[in-house]
């Protein structure tokens, strides 16, 4: 008994290697499209030079003077009517408009942060232009490094969706399919332990991602020099905690579903708010604070904001110590529960 359990868990995990490599389909959604994505964001949003700001001039006394001292400051602008200025303020053609007279006015949307930046400039500008002097002398030094940018904020989030959506529809959707084809029944026969079937699939998860940290971060750094600040074992050691979690997860929501589209639906229900609100893209302080708690407690958020402490800022392990006992302890709940619940047929 003691040699049979061993040598069926191996087998089924190098089972589980060969189905997956022998799937092109599943070997890109892994690593192609990440790199994929993160070329087309990274590029995206690259750091570049600020944008201009437009500015629309409303015709009148004064308008000619306002737009020279716009446009040689290395802005853009024009001279319209009024009610065409307002019109491109309103379709976003322009970022402020100016009325020209005493008070000079500003129309502008506060709610857009180019049309406040526009507002501030252009004033700015323009009181130079008539002879403003700062009372107090000022110095600037421009600082550009790794570690701020977008794609630096990028990366980790997306090594943190590929762990959650690889362990959601690797396992979940694998599992069904499987169930679908009534091949899960045939298991039923043999000598494997339910618990050996379960864990084969967990055991796969984590050998990947000893390829998917290199693939993804080495190509980071060739493409776009991103670095990793802090400890890189400390960086394995999360994203193999958050596979855990993960397939957990993967693992619960397929224990019972009988097709595809049942499971597809429950993965989906799982990963969307995650997807959206724990910061993959953009941070997650950008939604109320009244979602915030809710945010907190997701996994996904604990899994990105544990690898950008690691990556961009170089903190360890009491940092995202926390964070890490979250996903540990989800992972051990969905795999108890999952292995409570599942069913062959």
């Amino acid at each position: 008994m003691t040699d049979r359990a061993p040598s069926s868990l191996v087998e089924l995990t190098l089972t589980r290697i060969r189905l997956f490599f022998r799937e092109p389909s599943a070997v890109f959604w892994t690593f192609g499209f990440p790199l994929l994505l993160s070329v087309a964001l990274g590029v995206a949003f690259r750091n570049r030079p600020p944008q201009p700001v437009v500015a629309a001039i409303a015709a009148g006394p004064g308008a000619e003077e306002a737009l020279r001292a716009v446009v040689a400051a290395g802005q853009k602008g024009a001279v319209l009517p009024v009610a065409a200025a307002r019109a491109a303020l309103r379709t976003g053609k322009t970022d402020v408009v100016v009325l020209p007279g005493s008070p000079r006015t500003y129309e502008y949307d506060p709610t857009r942060e180019d049309s406040r930046l526009a507002r501030l400039v252009v004033d700015d500008l323009l009181q130079r232009a008539e002879g403003r002097r700062d009372p107090t002398a000022v110095a600037e030094v421009t600082v550009t490094e790794p570690g701020s940018r977008y794609v630096d904020f990028l990366i980790p989030g997306l090594l943190g969706v590929n762990i959650m959506s690889a362990g959601m529809w690797g396992i979940g959707y694998v599992i069904v399919e499987t169930r679908q084809k009534k091949l899960l029944k045939r298991l039923v026969a043999t000598p494997m332990r339910r618990s050996e079937y379960l864990l084969s699939f967990v055991i796969l998860r984590l050998l990947f991602v000893f390829l998917e940290i290199p693939v993804l971060l080495g190509f980071g750094w060739l493409a776009f020099s991103v670095p990793v600040h802090g400890s890189l074992a400390l960086l394995v050691a999360i994203s193999l905690v958050g596979a855990l979690c993960f397939a957990g997860m993967g693992l619960l929501v397929a224990c019972r579903a009988q097709n595809v589209q049942t499971v597809g639906g429950l993965i989906n229900l799982v990963m969307m708010p995650m997807f959206l609100l724990s910061g993959v893209f953009f941070s997650a302080s950008h939604f109320p604070d009244l979602l915030q708690p809710f945010i907190r407690v997701l996994p996904l958020t604990a899994l990105n904001d544990a690898l950008r402490l690691v990556m961009n800022e170089g903190l360890g392990l009491a940092a995202v110590g926390p964070r890490l006992l979250l996903l540990a302890g989800l992972a051990i709940v969905t795999f108890a529960a999952a292995l409570r619940w599942f069913r062959w047929s």
